[in-house]
């Protein structure tokens, strides 16, 4: 690795942290402006609604601080990596993060790759086919499934494949009361991805698909198209070297723009089928107006988009070697 591209890589960290600061102030004033008041809803669980108890419960959280030095407070340990205590679970944000993120990252990968192949070879196929009826087919699913709500393509798929047919577990990450262990444990959590990670993914897809349709017919319409097919070259060898390797670059730049935007499609999809993930915990901590957790889980997310987005950047370069690395 250069130089150079270690010093853009550098520059790009830097600015990434001053756009999480941003996004964390942000959020902080977000949240707070939101209705609700965590101690109520920690008294209510107690069975205990006393003045005297709320007023504990908000000294015990610094909810009783005024709200600028909440966020100096917040800011502070921010930067020393340190999310706070959850109110309801009694244990660091942090660590509980970690705790569901590898089951985040699995459902985001698998589906983000489902996505990014099914939807590539989709829009190759249809830009093959151009103007016939397997264009028209590929053309016209990709729009159904980029207008279908995300949620109700969940249940539908729930309701389908494990309600009526009975092929695949509908809930959860692993079966309950079964200890599985070595391929066996592979296996049903395997069984368990495929249809929350085929949900999040179809709509990804289907935007895929379409970029790279246009992308592929717009490419090769150009002039060193044409003189590659004057030259005698395989169709296979045009549509492969010159025509799809051009044709991935925005739709490499779309991907990674969308791969942040599979966390927000996640709080949805690990909802509807109970996936145990950080997605599912933003929704839950919603619910119980625990302030610290919904900030954590807001700032890694924010912290993912920057990574993602950086990552992006440096394969954009390398994919397309004309472009030059700058600070």
């Amino acid at each position: 690795m250069s130089i150079q591209t270690l010093l853009y890589i550098a520059g790009r960290l830097v600015k990434g942290g001053v756009v999480l600061l941003v996004i964390a102030i942000f959020n902080f004033f977000l949240i707070r402006m939101a209705p609700g008041d965590p101690a109520q809803v920690l008294a209510g669980e107690a069975g205990a609604t006393d003045e005297i108890f709320l007023q504990q419960l908000r000294e015990q959280f610094g909810l009783d601080q005024p709200l600028y030095y909440q966020l100096w407070i917040y800011v502070s340990n921010l930067m020393q990596f340190d999310m706070g205590i959850t109110y309801r679970q009694q244990m660091p944000v942090f660590d509980l993060i970690m705790e569901r993120m590898p089951a985040t990252l699995l459902l985001t990968g698998a589906a983000f790759l489902l996505s990014l192949v099914l939807g590539i070879l989709a829009g190759v196929v249809a830009a093959a086919k151009h103007r016939q009826w397997l264009d028209s087919v590929i053309t016209v699913a990709a729009l159904i499934f980029y207008a279908t709500p995300l949620f109700w393509l969940a249940m539908m798929a729930a309701l389908f494949f494990s309600v009526y047919l009975d092929w695949l577990p509908s809930f959860g990450m692993q079966t309950v009361g079964e200890n599985f262990t070595g391929w066996q444990k592979v296996k049903d959590i395997g069984l368990h991805l495929i249809l929350p990670a085929a949900t999040l993914g179809l709509f990804f897809t289907a935007v895929y698909a379409r970029m790279t349709r246009t992308s592929m017919i717009e490419t090769s319409r150009l002039d060193f198209v044409k003189t590659a097919k004057a030259k005698g070259m395989k169709p296979s060898r045009v549509t492969t070297h010159h025509i799809l390797r051009n044709a991935l670059l925005p739709v490499v730049t779309l991907a990674g723009l969308q791969a942040g935007q599979l966390i927000g499609g996640a709080v949805l999809t690990e909802t509807v089928f109970a996936w145990p993930g950080i997605g599912r915990l933003m929704f839950e901590a919603l619910f119980q107006r625990d302030y610290n957790l919904l900030l954590g889980v807001f700032f890694i997310s924010s912290a993912m988009v920057v990574l993602f987005n950086l990552v992006t950047d440096v394969i954009y370069c390398i994919v397309d070697p004309r472009i030059e690395l700058s600070k």
